[in-house]
C-alpha cells in the first residue's frame, strides 16, 4: 500500500471548455490501472480550414490500453461522449453510462456501424459498480440534459468526486433534481479531492432554473404574429419540453427542424421523458399549418453553416421558409468563439425583415453550469481537502482555485491537459507531463490536427497553390511552353503575372548545367524554387508549388 498512488490526468477539458477526456489511475509506478471518464469532442472555430470536429489525442493512454479498465460517461453531451465512435476502437473496453446516455450513444454508434461492436453497460441512476481497484458511485445532478452524473471514485487512498457538468436546479423540468443528501453524506464520510466544473466561476449568484423561463417564453411567443422559429441546443431536452408547452399555450403546433432534434426526442421518450409534451410534427407538415399557428424548433443556434437554421435564413431549406414579419428566438447561450458566425446568421435574418430575439432581450435562457453561489454550496456540502478545477480556460481555473481556498479547501492544483497529478499519498501536485494534443476528424478519418494534411491546407488557403507543368527532352531542353495553374494567387486575366511566372521557370532551367538538366529531381526543384520566389517577391505569398515534369 505504501507504494501505491492515486493519479488524475486530464487529456482534454483542462485549460479549455469542451473536448473532455479524464483519466484516473491507481497502483504502483509501472503497474497502474486506469479508468477514463468521458470521451468528448469540440467543434472547429475556423482556425483550421475544413475541420469541423476536433478530438483529444489519447496517445498516452493508448500506449497503456492494456491497463485501461473501462470508460465511464457522465452524460450525453457531445463534449463528453462525441469522440466514442472515432476513438473507442483504440481501446475496445466496456463503456458505462446511465439509460438516457446509453440511448443517445447507441444512436450515434448505429450511424457508424459500431452498435454491435461496442460493449455498453447500463448503470441505473444513483447506481454503483466496480472497475479494478475503483469503486464508482453515481450521484444524480442537474444540467441542460437529462441524467447528468457526478461520480464518487473511491480507492484505498481516498475518494475523489468528479462532478462532471452540473448545476443546482430545484426545478429542472425534465428528470430528477440534484441529490444534495447524497453529496452531504459523501462529505460527511470524507472527500479527498474534487475535480470540478469551472465554466461559470465568474458569474455571481446562481445560474437560474429551467422552470423559470417558461413564462418568459410564453410572453415572447404570444407577441409574435407570423411564423416563429425557436432555436436551442438539441440536447437540451428540458428546453424542448418548455418550448413545446409554451407553444401549445399560445395556440401553435410544433415542428422539429434538424435530424439531431428527432434523435434526441426519440432517446428521451425511450427513457420516459417528454411523455406529457405536446406532439412534435415532422418538417413536411410545416406548409399545412397557418403561419400564426406554427412554431418551429430548430437546430443551428451557433450559426453552424449546415444546420437547419442557417438553411432557413438563406431561404434554401427544402420545407421550411420565413418571410417579413416572422420571428426567430434564440433560446441558447452564445458559445465563445461562435460570435462571428452567430452574428452573421442574425444579420442575414434581420435583412429579410425577420425579427430576432435573444437572451439579451429577454430572460429566455439559463445556463447548465453552476454560478458562484452554487459552487460554494457544493464545497460546503462535500468539504474536499483538495480542489482540481477543470472544464474551463486558464482564467476560469485560477479563479476557481481562489474560490475553493475561500471555501477553506486546504490544497488547490491548477493544471492543463497533459499534467499528471498525484492526488495521494502526500501533498497533491504534478508529477509528470505526458504527451497530449488534438486530432481532427477529416473526411471520415482521424488525423493529427498539427499534421501535414491540415497544415498544408491552411498554407494553401493563406498563400495559394501553383502547379506548373514542364515538358523537356532527354537533354533537358524545353520541348514546349510551360503551363501554369493557380488557386488563390492570380485573378482571371492577369496575363502579365502569369508570363512572369513562366519566364522565371524557363530561366531556372536555362541556368542549369547540361548535367543537371538530365536529372529530373534537380530540374523540378530548380523550377519549384524559382516559382515560389516569384510569388514571394511579387505578392508576398509563400505559395505551395507543385512541379509536374514530363520528359520526352
Amino acid at each position: 500500500m505504501a507504494d501505491e498512488e492515486l493519479l488524475f490526468l486530464p487529456l482534454g477539458g483542462a485549460g479549455e471548455i469542451g473536448m473532455n477526456m479524464n483519466l484516473y489511475g491507481y497502483g504502483r509506478p509501472g503497474d497502474v490501472t486506469w479508468i477514463m471518464v468521458d470521451m468528448g469532442i469540440t467543434f472547429g472555430d475556423g482556425t483550421h480550414p475544413g475541420v469541423d470536429v476536433i478530438l483529444p489525442d489519447p496517445e498516452y493512454i493508448e500506449a497503456h490500453k492494456d491497463h485501461l479498465a473501462g470508460i465511464v460517461l457522465t452524460h450525453a453531451h457531445e463534449d463528453h461522449l462525441g469522440a466514442v465512435p472515432y476513438l473507442w476502437d483504440r481501446f475496445r473496453v466496456p463503456i458505462y453510462a446511465t439509460p438516457f446516455t446509453v440511448s443517445v450513444l447507441q444512436r450515434k454508434l448505429a450511424q457508424d456501424g459500431l452498435l454491435d461492436e461496442v460493449p455498453i453497460v447500463e448503470i441505473p441512476l444513483n447506481g454503483g459498480f466496480e472497475l479494478g481497484p475503483f469503486r464508482l458511485d453515481l450521484i444524480t445532478m442537474t444540467h441542460s440534459i437529462p441524467e447528468p452524473n457526478s461520480i464518487a471514485i473511491t480507492t484505498d487512498l481516498g475518494t475523489v468526486l468528479h462532478t462532471g457538468d452540473w448545476k443546482l436546479d430545484p426545478d429542472p423540468v425534465v428528470g430528477a433534481s440534484y441529490d444534495m443528501p447524497a453529496l452531504t453524506r459523501l462529505g460527511d464520510k470524507g472527500v479527498l479531492a474534487i475535480v470540478c466544473d469551472s465554466t461559470n466561476v465568474f458569474t455571481k449568484g446562481t445560474s437560474g432554473s429551467e422552470g423559470d423561463i417558461y413564462d418568459n417564453l410564453v410572453k415572447t411567443i404570444a407577441e409574435c404574429e407570423g411564423r416563429v422559429v425557436v432555436t436551442c441546443f438539441a440536447s437540451n431536452v428540458a428546453r424542448l419540453d418548455t418550448i413545446s408547452r409554451a407553444a401549445k399555450d399560445c395556440g401553435r403546433e410544433v415542428v422539429l427542424a434538424g435530424r439531431s432534434l428527432g434523435r434526441m426526442v426519440d432517446s428521451a421518450r425511450e427513457n420516459g421523458y417528454l411523455q406529457d409534451a405536446p406532439k412534435f410534427l415532422a418538417e413536411e407538415y410545416f406548409g399545412d399549418i397557418p403561419k400564426d399557428k406554427v412554431l418551429v424548433i430548430s437546430t443551428g443556434s451557433q450559426g453552424e453553416p449546415r444546420a437547419a437554421l442557417s438553411r432557413i435564413a438563406a431561404d434554401d431549406h427544402p420545407r421550411i421558409y420565413l418571410s417579413d414579419g416572422d420571428t426567430v428566438i434564440f433560446s441558447s447561450r452564445q458559445i465563445p468563439g461562435n460570435e462571428t458566425s452567430i452574428g452573421r446568421l442574425q444579420n442575414r435574418l434581420v435583412r429579410r425583415g425577420i425579427r430576432v430575439v435573444t437572451d439579451r432581450d429577454r430572460p429566455i435562457h439559463v445556463s447548465g453550469h453552476p454560478a458562484r453561489d452554487e459552487m460554494v454550496e457544493m464545497y460546503q456540502a462535500v468539504k474536499p481537502r483538495i480542489a482540481i478545477p477543470v472544464h474551463g480556460e486558464m482564467r476560469h481555473l485560477m479563479e476557481h482555485a481562489r474560490l475553493a481556498r475561500d471555501c477553506d479547501v486546504q490544497e488547490t492544483v491548477v493544471v492543463e491537459n497533459g499534467a499528471m497529478v498525484r492526488i495521494a499519498p502526500g501533498p497533491a501536485g504534478v508529477v509528470e507531463q505526458v504527451p497530449n494534443g488534438r486530432l481532427a476528424l477529416e473526411g471520415g478519418r482521424v488525423v493529427p490536427l498539427d499534421g501535414s494534411l491540415v497544415r498544408e491546407r491552411a498554407r494553401a488557403l493563406f498563400n495559394g497553390h501553383a502547379v506548373i507543368t514542364i515538358v523537356i527532352d532527354k537533354d533537358g531542353d524545353l520541348a514546349d511552353d510551360p503551363l501554369l495553374t493557380t488557386t488563390g494567387l492570380l485573378e482571371t486575366g492577369e496575363v502579365d503575372y502569369e508570363d512572369g511566372v513562366l519566364d522565371a521557370a524557363e530561366d531556372a532551367i536555362e541556368h542549369l548545367s547540361k548535367k543537371d538538366r538530365r536529372d529530373d529531381d534537380v530540374v523540378s526543384e530548380a523550377v519549384r524554387i524559382a516559382v515560389r520566389r516569384y510569388f514571394r517577391q511579387t505578392f508576398g505569398k509563400n505559395a505551395i508549388t507543385t512541379v509536374h515534369l514530363v520528359r520526352i
